[in-house]
């Protein structure tokens, strides 16, 4: 199975049946035990995401999963959870189901979920703080293209609170899952169940992303 078919296949017909079996069982003996592994010890089917990690995992795994890590867990003027709602926005505003479930999960153990979902539903009315409120316009905007987060957006933030290494920080949380939910979406990642999104973000809490 080449990586040109899988990648070039998109999410229908044979590209989707490729990509399903790709994801299902891994490359090599080792990656599919491990799948097998940790799908039984948590009771679950391991989702997308890990195993697209755990297959060619020298073509996306080590890298991205470094940036990520970096991004998610690395020290910053905002909170895990609040770096996990970025991450849910910015896959709302790209319309990846399983990148809002999967990062909703994530956030609402460390912010009230009620103002999660607030968020979701429209980040301008929710209760958030300032800075925070001012930070998803400014990536709402860069989201929708770069050239529209110019610097009256970057100064709104700064006006309103945010720091520039707090909107440099946002801006790489943005990047970032702006690769991924494009990925997820183009490789037909199965939606977990509401249990199983909490199971991986219990998950990924302990172990983060690399």
């Amino acid at each position: 199975m080449s990586r040109r078919v899988l990648v070039t296949g998109g999410a229908s017909g044979l590209g989707l049946a490729l990509t399903r079996l790709m994801l299902d069982r891994g490359d090599t003996v080792r990656s599919r035990a491990l799948i097998r592994f940790i799908s039984v010890i948590t009771g679950m089917r391991l989702p997308d995401a890990a195993r697209v990690a755990l297959y060619h995992a020298d073509f996306v795994g080590p890298a991205l999963g470094a940036w990520t890590q970096a991004v998610m867990r690395g020290p910053s003027g905002w909170t895990v959870a609040e770096r996990e709602l970025m991450a849910a926005m910015v896959a709302r505003w790209n319309s990846c189901a399983f990148c809002v479930g999967a990062h909703r999960a994530i956030a609402i153990r460390g912010l009230d979920p009620a103002v999660v979902d607030a968020c979701l539903a429209d980040h301008r009315t929710a209760p958030v703080a300032p800075a925070l409120r001012a930070t998803l316009s400014f990536l709402e905007k860069a989201d929708r293209g770069p050239r529209r987060a110019g610097g009256r957006r970057r100064s709104r933030g700064l006006r309103r609170g945010a720091t520039p290494a707090q909107l440099a920080d946002a801006s790489a949380v943005a990047a970032v899952f702006g690769i991924i939910t494009r990925y997820a979406d183009a490789l037909g990642f199965a939606l977990p169940t509401q249990r199983e999104f909490e199971k991986s973000a219990a998950m990924m809490l302990r172990h983060g992303y690399a």
